[in-house]
């Protein structure tokens, strides 16, 4: 956990894009320093800016000029290959940031695609931006060399959140000498403190891929400084403008028309529901500059394309989706936390939600409530869960953080679900992250659950597995079904870790209670105790085939409340990254001592191997292999099993505006010490991206899973203004593979199962 946030922090963050190498040898032989921590003082605009790509405009004369940019990933602070420079003014409106990146033309890797696509073989430039300065969140605004837009929010917690949209533009050239970008940010857009004089963190980076991926930025990064906006520039000169306020409106039309098959013995039993629609609608409000109110009534949380299926195979726990749904946005980085005691897919089918969220100098606050008409419910275990639909509910779920000191945090949580047929959730939580210097840092999270069971047996049995119904937790305190039983539970995390330019220890202790459970989170697994310690060392290489090589280790111990041991385990791995094709590999050997059902199984472990490679803007391929001596858990009783596992994927981009993504994944178990297959399949999804222009787009979702004998098809064709203004028309066909029983015998058929033709209207009016 600690070491995916500290990637994402540094080497991930503006992960899109990098470029090539092209500059005046005589200027590589002059002196170079790189600034840390940067100033930038900024005036109004001289003049008019119109956002084309092209940098003639009057405005630009007397804009404020950020130019010496350090080159920090794979060197470390020297005189990138390139030169770029970044200009930067405003008006009362609108930020303006433009950026000249020079290099040679013709090596310059561009795509035109859909807003938020696959930009990463891409050059690309990124404006980050801190407006309260205190390193909890940033803005995160990309741009490619055709002004394909892509925008993130990175929190401390959460890192990047891709599906954090904003409103602004963007236009981009390539010219003779390289390519430039030209920005407009509303202020409107922006949550800043309301004063006269801004003071805000930015910093200025261009991505640049070719056989490694460069990063260059204006503000030079120290890589003994863990926290990665403190080290961003500073900008002053912005005065007397206005952050977000006034009104969004949102109404949404989903028109549709669904039919299914009854009958899996009768293709002629295919349904067709009669054609129907839905209006919905969402209002956002700001009413200061730091406080947004949000609501939506009867909102549309549909998914123009579905998730990407998951292997589940070989074992008994929820999987996890992330949210792509946009009412979730504001304030998403509040809501992360080291346990994940809010997963905003717990609100399934809400006819209604409301939002708030405050920003007050260092501290933050967000609110939000919604009646869900059909409750999912995370049943956790020790080495199982079920998910169970509870009908109705009402969830209120209340953050609030505040920041001090240079990079430290503190914050409480409260989530509260009530179930109208009767029962409830409670959670409150406390956390924190204290620097006690600068490589030295603790996190904590303390969580108390109070859980009411519904009293309502017919949600938890299954007259075909009554097993989970009359299960017992607790040392049998209680049973699993509901019958009205009510009970506290707790987890707790404490972790302790130093960080360098080379080095990175980490060292946790962590807790979930048999009793405990999250009614607004995702926690599959309960009733666990462990400690681990992972350790990881760079080794940089300013030459040869190798750029890096990070060996890590990792050691946990894992019991239960019972004190049974349930997992030992010593895992090495080696990452090495090559000066070739923006190759990166992963090797990695784990042996394990589980423990499943009561039996102790000591013969387990993995050997593994990962490969990405990038040598084009045209092609990206890579894949994963995996062999292991594993615990077959779908077994009653579990056995030792053998599996192969490999998965595959490569990316064709033919032409720059056509975009082909492809998945392949196998899976094979066997048991160990008998001639039995377990299971066997495979998944291929394939995913065709064609943009006609900037904003109409065709996409075609293909997607075959084997282990569930179904096919699905996924037309689209989508017009898109603006992130909230957009048209789609499309349709779904899904077909499963039934065992029909005819004259003949025993036959197995294709029958198209269900479909659905849809289109969405969905326009936004700022007032």
């Amino acid at each position: 956990m600690n070491k995916t946030r500290r990637a994402a922090a540094l080497a991930a963050l503006c992960v899109p894009l990098m470029l090539p190498s092209f500059a005046v040898a005589s200027s590589l032989e002059e002196a170079y320093t790189p600034v840390y921590s940067p100033q930038l003082t900024v005036e109004t605009v001289r003049g008019k800016i119109t956002i084309d790509g092209d940098l003639g405009d009057s405005g630009w004369s007397g804009a404020a000029r950020a130019n010496n940019f350090a080159e920090h990933q794979p060197g470390d602070q020297t005189r990138p290959p390139v030169d770029t420079e970044a200009l930067i003014t405003y008006d009362a409106d609108n930020l303006y940031v433009a950026f000249i990146c020079h290099d040679d033309p013709s090596a310059v890797r561009a795509s035109f695609c859909q807003r938020d696509g696959s930009l990463f073989a891409d050059d690309n430039i990124c404006l980050l931006i801190d407006t309260y300065g205190d390193a909890a969140w940033a803005y995160e605004l990309n741009v490619n060399p055709y002004g394909i837009q892509a925008d993130a929010l990175w929190s401390k917690l959460g890192g990047e959140d891709g599906s954090y949209d904003l409103i602004w533009e963007s236009a981009g050239k390539i010219t003779d000498s390289g390519y430039q970008i030209e920005m407009a940010v509303p202020f409107s857009s922006l949550r800043f403190p309301d004063q006269q004089k801004q003071v805000w963190k930015m910093d200025f980076w261009r991505n640049h891929p070719r056989d490694v991926r460069g990063q260059y930025s204006w503000a030079a990064y120290d890589r003994d400084e863990p926290c990665w906006p403190c080290q961003w520039g500073t900008v002053t000169g912005i005065e007397n403008v206005k952050p977000g306020r006034g009104i969004e409106i949102i109404p949404t039309f989903v028109g549709y028309q669904s039919g299914m098959l009854t009958d899996s013995n009768d293709p002629s039993t295919f349904d067709n529901d009669d054609p129907d629609g839905e209006f919905s609608i969402n209002g956002k409000y700001a009413v200061s500059s730091d406080v947004t109110a949000e609501l939506t009534y009867n909102p549309d949380f549909s998914q123009v394309e579905a998730d990407a299926a998951q292997v589940d195979v070989n074992t008994n726990f929820a999987l996890f989706y992330s949210e792509r749904r946009p009412f979730f946005q504001e304030g998403s980085d509040l809501f992360k936390t080291i346990f994940d005691a809010v997963y905003t897919r717990s609100v399934n089918d809400p006819d209604f939600a409301a939002k708030v969220t405050a920003r007050k100098d260092r501290t933050s606050v967000a609110y939000m409530v919604a009646h869900d008409e059909n409750s999912p419910i995370i049943l956790p275990g020790e080495e199982s869960s079920e998910i169970l639909l509870a009908g109705k509910s009402t969830s209120n779920i209340l953050r609030a953080r505040r920041t001090f000191g240079e990079n430290s945090n503190a914050g409480i949580l409260l989530t509260d679900r009530r179930f109208e047929g009767g029962g409830s959730g409670t959670l409150l939580s406390a956390d924190g992250a204290v620097y006690l210097s600068q490589q030295y840092r603790i996190e904590w999270q303390a969580i108390g659950t109070y859980t009411a069971e519904p009293e309502d047996s017919v949600l938890t049995f299954d007259e075909d597995d009554p097993s989970f119904h009359n299960s017992t937790f607790d040392d049998g305190r209680y049973t699993s079904g509901f019958n009205g039983e009510s009970f506290w539970g707790n987890a707790y995390y404490f972790g302790a870790n130093r960080e360098t330019r080379n080095s990175y220890i980490d060292l946790g202790y962590l807790e979930r209670s048999p009793t405990y459970r999250s009614a607004n989170g995702f926690q599959p697994m309960n009733n666990q105790r462990s400690v681990q310690f992972y350790s990881q060392y760079v080794f940089r290489f300013d030459d040869g085939l190798f750029q890096r090589i990070i060996p890590t280790m990792t050691i946990l111990q894992k019991w239960n409340f019972a004190g049974e041991t349930k997992k030992r385990s010593i895992d090495f791995g080696l990452e090495p990254s090559l000066r070739l094709a923006q190759t990166s590999m992963h090797l990695r050997y784990a042996r394990n001592l589980e423990r499943w059902a009561g039996i102790d199984f000591e013969n387990v472990w993995i050997l593994h191997a990962c490969l990405h490679s990038y040598p084009g803007q045209r092609f990206a391929f890579g894949g994963s292999i995996n062999y292991s001596h594993l615990v077959a858990q779908s077994e009653d009783p579990p056995i030792m099993g053998k599996e192969t596992y490999l998965s595959a994927w490569f990316d064709i981009k033919p032409i720059d505006r056509l975009y082909i993504e492809n998945w392949y994944t196998y899976v094979k178990g066997d048991a160990l010490d008998e001639d039995r297959r377990l299971y066997e399949g495979y998944i291929a999804r394939t995913r065709w991206s064609l943009q006609l222009t900037r904003a109409l787009a065709v996409r075609l979702v293909g997607q075959y899973d084997d282990f569930r004998k179904s096919y699905d098809l996924d037309p689209l064709v989508t017009y898109q203004i603006s992130p909230f203004s957009v048209f789609y028309i499309g349709s779904t066909y899904d077909y499963s593979t039934f065992n029909d029983l005819g004259e003949d015998g025993l036959s197995r058929e294709t029958h198209l199962a269900s479909r659905q033709f849809f289109m969405k209207l969905q326009y936004l009016f700022q007032i």
